[in-house]
């Protein structure tokens, strides 16, 4: 009977690892690192240049047995001969995109002129996923900034950008619009931030109960939001809604 050798048994050769899905290597590293992967968790840091598109093509062979269990004639159906492929890519490349790619960069400036009024950005469109059943979340944030000498400036479309990387992840909207405002303070140190968020979620509209009317809106509050009654009167009556 053959021995593996210590060499053998510690090879680093990456050829070593070929059959291993890359879904598993991506996990394992994660994993390693004792970070979290929920399915709001951005994973990028832990994807090598070229593994995006070998996941796009695991997912595709896995939503193709899906297809195959859902008893589709895959072979002879016209329209869903490629709905494996375009499946895969939607969800990779595009509406769960915020789990698999960095941060947009973001150009911070001093406030210069030491701004210190209230400023209102929206409504921003946003789109997500329920995390219960993948369906669509569509609405609209509005972000309530009050500045101080300190609070570095950022572009408007800049909260744009913020918004559509966070919500490009299957979550719920509660956590949704915490991880938001987080990223925001992170990035700007204000005084005061305040979030409101409105949205359709067609878990409900589309299977359950059915109800197209029904929205879901929500809110943060931080600094001098939470703690002044009048600004935060303010900041909620100058949203046109």
């Amino acid at each position: 009977m053959l021995m593996k050798t210590e060499s053998d048994m510690t090879s680093t050769n990456p050829d070593d690892d070929q059959g291993v899905p890359v879904s598993v290597k991506i996990r394992e590293r994660v994993k390693a690192a004792r970070q979290r992967f929920h399915s709001n968790d951005n994973i990028a840091d832990f994807i090598q240049p070229g593994e995006l598109e070998k996941l796009l093509d695991e997912v595709a062979g896995k939503m193709q047995g899906v297809l195959e269990s859902l008893v589709i004639d895959l072979d002879n159906d016209h329209n869903t001969g490629d709905t494996a492929r375009r499946v895969a890519k939607m969800y990779i490349k595009e509406v769960f995109n915020g789990r698999y790619v960095k941060g947009p960069t973001i150009t911070e400036f001093p406030n210069a002129e030491h701004l210190n009024e209230l400023m209102i950005v929206g409504p921003i469109t946003v789109r997500s996923a329920c995390s219960h059943h993948f369906c669509p979340v569509i609405g609209r944030i509005w972000i309530g900034v009050m500045p101080n000498e300190h609070t570095n400036v950022i572009g408007l479309s800049k909260y744009a950008r913020l918004a559509e990387w966070i919500m490009g992840r299957p979550q719920i909207q509660e956590e949704a619009v915490v991880q938001l405002a987080d990223l925001i303070q992170e990035k700007t140190q204000p005084d005061g931030l305040a979030l409101v968020m409105e949205a359709s979620h067609y878990c409900m509209a589309w299977r359950g109960v059915k109800d197209m009317d029904s929205k879901m809106i929500n809110s943060v509050m931080r600094g001098v939001f939470l703690k002044d009654p009048n600004l935060r009167r303010e900041f909620l009556s100058l949203i046109p809604r």
